[in-house]
């Protein structure tokens, strides 16, 4: 089978408003947390966010448009626009069947339907805006790129909690794999920072209560770790087959070498107490990427900064390295971009390429005390220069969703 090569990058988050920009923040140690200021959080126990900065949907859409889209839909078309334009991958009618579009989310328009609940109570059901439904189904920045593109191949959306954006990536791969499709658009767009998003998550306790001081939270793997903090975002690859790419002369940014996907089968919200799945599916990563456990240089954790995430994803390395698994340095930017929900595992795959191609691995900020359950190397504080061929990026969701991505050197 064909090698599938990634060409182009694009992103919004709460780091920057490039890749490049997000990159060199997350290197430097930047976090992205602040004072909410996308809605009122006066009623809530959590009054700070990593929300997107700066952000103007009207630099990537006319104006019309802006206002028939959710907030996740404007960050997701960001971050296609930049990821098309980066790849310089010209769609036409001759090769838009060829193509797939893969950018998923794991809640869809959350801020929308809040909206229009509001207004149905309010003023009544026929105030309601006739454009809800597209502004809130998952599937909407998926349908919504395939638009306004001309994009004609499969295109769709995976919702799998927090592993949807690296679940939609690897589909993708999968269709790359077979020769159903010779490139795609595949990553995940998440927009969440609202009343309703923010206090479902405190109410199942997920979320950290900082409100005195934020300025060290979250904490991935840290003693004093307290929960995660709600982050917002949009990530996306353009991914080809190696001879597509190389017919069209295109920059090879790296290789997509392998993915595996299991279920835990265990808990809606908590992980597995052991990790099987997790390792399960990083094995599985593995395997598929024609991989050895010792070519791993290293591992971008989910490491959301919960007390329970956490020490299990520590088990979940472990299983699956063995005493090797002392050995791989480890990072969370979670610690920096807050948790992006099903968007974040397409962020930390971008990551992921930029430590195999400059060397540098990320660090995991906020971390000042260790907790023996958690007793791995963590790349605490300060980005470290390494030289690496192979790195994976782990995503777990809610449902016991478990996604792994390799990510090669290209040579």
């Amino acid at each position: 089978m064909e090698k599938v090569v990634i060409t182009g990058m694009g992103t919004v988050n709460p780091l920057g408003l490039t890749v490049q920009e997000s990159w060199q923040s997350a290197v430097n140690g930047v976090s992205g947390v602040g004072p909410i200021t996308l809605f009122d959080s006066t009623p809530h126990n959590v009054h700070f966010a990593a929300e997107v900065k700066n952000f103007k949907p009207e630099n990537y859409l006319d104006a019309k448009e802006t206002r028939r889209r959710d907030r996740f839909e404007l960050l997701g078309a960001a971050a296609v626009k930049e990821a098309l334009q980066d790849s310089g991958l010209t769609i036409n009618e001759g090769n838009a069947g060829r193509i797939g579009v893969l950018v998923s989310s794991a809640i869809g328009g959350i801020i929308s339907l809040e909206d229009a609940v509001i207004t149905n109570q309010k003023d009544g059901p026929r105030r309601i805006s006739p454009f809800l439904i597209p502004m809130l189904m998952a599937n909407g920045a998926s349908g919504l790129t395939a638009i306004d593109y001309q994009i004609k191949g499969p295109a769709m959306s995976v919702a799998s909690a927090c592993a949807s954006g690296s679940d939609g990536i690897g589909v993708a791969f999968m269709m790359l794999k077979t020769g159903m499709i010779d490139a795609a658009l595949a990553g995940a767009s998440e927009a969440t920072i609202c009343s309703v998003g923010v206090g479902a998550f405190d109410r199942i306790s997920a979320m950290s209560r900082r409100d005195g001081d934020y300025s060290m939270t979250p904490q991935p793997f840290d003693m004093n770790r307290d929960g995660l903090v709600m982050g917002e975002g949009a990530a996306v690859l353009v991914l080809e087959t190696e001879s597509h790419a190389k017919a069209r002369g295109a920059t090879i940014y790296a290789e997509l070498s392998g993915y595996g996907a299991t279920a835990d089968a265990y808990h809606i919200t908590a992980p597995h107490e052991k990790g099987e799945g997790g390792a399960a599916a990083i094995r599985m990563a593995l395997q598929s990427a024609g991989a050895n456990a010792d070519e791993v240089g290293y591992i971008n954790a989910h490491g959301t900064g919960t007390p329970l995430n956490d020490k299990s994803e520590t088990m979940v390395i472990k299983a699956a390295f063995g005493e090797r698994a002392y050995h791989i340095p480890i990072s969370s930017t979670k610690s920096m971009t807050g948790h992006m929900l099903g968007s974040t595992g397409a962020l930390e795959a971008i990551f992921c390429v930029q430590a195999v191609r400059e060397g540098i691995l990320p660090p995991t900020i906020h971390y000042e005390t260790p907790d023996p359950d958690c007793d791995l190397d963590y790349i605490p504080n300060k980005a470290r220069e390494k030289k690496i061929s192979l790195a994976i990026s782990n995503a777990f969701g809610f449902g016991g969703h478990n996604a792994v991505l390799a990510i090669r050197k290209y040579e």
